[in-house]
């Protein structure tokens, strides 16, 4: 029977600043095609998707097997610019060594390919901190599918009344939602009544927000 708290982190925009990053590898592929996408489109068509789905969207006719090198060249592209560019979010070292005082279990879930998600923790000294990494793409269903959350609550045995999400984009407050859990918007790039209507309970600006305590208590307490 799960019990245990927990903390489910989605990790591009919430545990470090990357979209603007991700954005500059996007309209580098694309510009190999004589397109770009601007930031409006970013948001609304990439932010917290799985590749497999935004390549079937921005390229419909041609195969999977272009999507596939076209999704890994962009992500190629992305770490090599990532590269020493990557920090913290303000105030979740402090908010991870709570969580760590009072025995709460972490896990990251996230859509990025294994490759990035392991650089991104790594640059910013986080790699081994987390006791499961859910990787979305290794999953029948990623995100906004309630799929990666309901498998990063079980790798933990985990209690989602109990527990907190964190997410920074619509498809993915929607998938924590859908799981049960109280979901915290960082509006890294949406905004908080953005957040608020795909589902977040709550919108920070970052981990240092006084208000984050007070919930994580009342969770605790169920």
């Amino acid at each position: 029977m799960m019990s245990r708290p927990a903390l489910l982190f989605d990790l591009d925009g919430t545990l470090t600043e990357t979209d603007h990053l991700h954005f500059e590898a996007f309209n580098a592929m694309l510009a190999s095609f004589g397109r770009s996408i601007t930031p409006e489109a970013y948001a609304r068509q990439v932010q917290g998707r799985a590749n497999a789905a935004i390549m079937r969207d921005m390229f419909p006719d041609l195969p999977e097997s272009e999507h596939i090198r076209l999704a890994d060249a962009k992500e190629a592209a992305f770490r090599s610019m990532a590269e020493g560019r990557l920090e913290p979010a303000r105030g979740l070292l402090d908010f991870l060594a709570l969580a760590e005082s009072r025995g709460i279990g972490c896990a990251v879930v996230t859509n990025a390919p294994r490759a990035n998600a392991e650089m991104m923790l790594g640059a910013i000294g986080l790699r081994s901190r987390f006791e499961a990494i859910v990787i979305g793409d290794e999953l029948p269903r990623p995100k906004p599918d309630p799929m990666p959350y309901r498998m990063g609550l079980d790798l933990l045995s985990a209690d989602p009344a109990r527990s907190l999400a964190f997410e920074d984009s619509a498809s993915g407050v929607r998938s924590a939602r859908a799981a049960g859990l109280f979901v915290v918007g960082l509006m890294t790039t949406l905004s908080a009544e953005a957040l608020e209507a795909a589902g977040a309970s709550l919108a920070i600006a970052d981990f240092t927000d006084p208000r984050l305590p007070e919930v994580l208590e009342a969770r605790l307490a169920g």
